[in-house]
């Protein structure tokens, strides 16, 4: 089980339990990949619900190469999510969350 006083989330990848998590290092490297804008307009556009499937992987991989994966960006075009698109935008924002509040207020 993730745990989110740790900032943690669980997500399925071709049947397998990772964590991911927004580390320091994960959210420098987050910020990197966004070609335009802040980590403040990405919290923005997943609040408006503006964000993007670039978006959603960027903070999947910053995500999970903070809970140890040592996998690439291209490795997540061909798995399976377990729940999908839509679990992997949830998973995505639950993250942006966990990185920026206590658990209970997200």
């Amino acid at each position: 089980m993730a745990n989110p006083w740790a900032g943690e989330v669980a997500i399925l990848l071709d049947g397998q339990r990772h964590v991911a998590k927004l580390t320091l290092g994960a959210l420098a490297e987050l910020e990197a990949a966004l070609a335009a804008g802040s980590l403040i307009d990405l919290v923005e556009r997943f609040e408006a619900g503006r964000f993007s499937t670039r978006d959603v992987l960027a903070l999947l991989v910053a995500g999970l190469r903070g809970g140890g994966w040592t996998g690439r960006a291209e490795d997540l075009l061909s798995v399976e999510i377990g729940g999908g698109p839509m679990e992997a935008a949830r998973v995505a924002a639950e993250l942006l969350a966990r990185a920026f509040s206590l658990p209970g207020e997200t």
